[in-house]
């Protein structure tokens, strides 16, 4: 067995575009993602399953980030949440439809035309959110994460 890695000192890093479509509930102020979609250029993909499951991976850790994943304190800086039972965290039957398509493209400074695939996944779901929250309501939310608690204050705003 063996194993080995490369690090480019000139390769660029990728470049990627997230979508995600949402549903509102205006009454209790829960959003559901129906869908999320991420076009990425990581350059020549050499192995498309590993490479899909890491950006899936990263956009479902997005999603918690964005909807749900607050660490909260009481006045004496204990924490309130400190396990997986009051600290959510999206599961895998909550997950909306992810897809993930490759522009595939030629690296000439990476291995085999390859550049990373990174973290790249977890920077567009917030924002893509937010654009699709606004592009439902009108309104910019700029704290996150979109708790149904957070929504409906917004809301109330119309």
């Amino acid at each position: 067995m063996a194993t080995a890695s490369h690090v480019s000192p000139v390769s660029p890093p990728p470049t990627a575009a997230q979508f995600v479509e949402i549903v509102v509930d205006t009454k209790t102020g829960k959003i559901n993602v129906d869908r999320m979609l991420m076009v990425v250029d990581c350059g020549r993909v050499i192995n498309p399953l590993t490479a899909a499951g890491q950006v899936e991976g990263g956009m479902a850790q997005a999603l918690g980030f964005a909807l749900t994943e607050e660490m909260l304190f009481n006045a004496d800086g204990k924490p309130l949440n400190p396990n997986l039972r009051t600290y959510h965290i999206p599961r895998a039957k909550e997950m909306p439809a992810t897809d993930v398509i490759f522009v595939q493209t030629d690296e000439p400074s990476g291995p085999f035309g390859a550049k990373s695939v990174a973290e790249i996944s977890i920077d567009g779901v917030a924002p893509a959110l937010a654009s699709a929250f606004h592009d439902a309501t009108g309104i910019w939310m700029r704290n996150l994460p979109y708790t149904p608690e957070r929504v409906q204050q917004a809301l109330q705003h119309l």
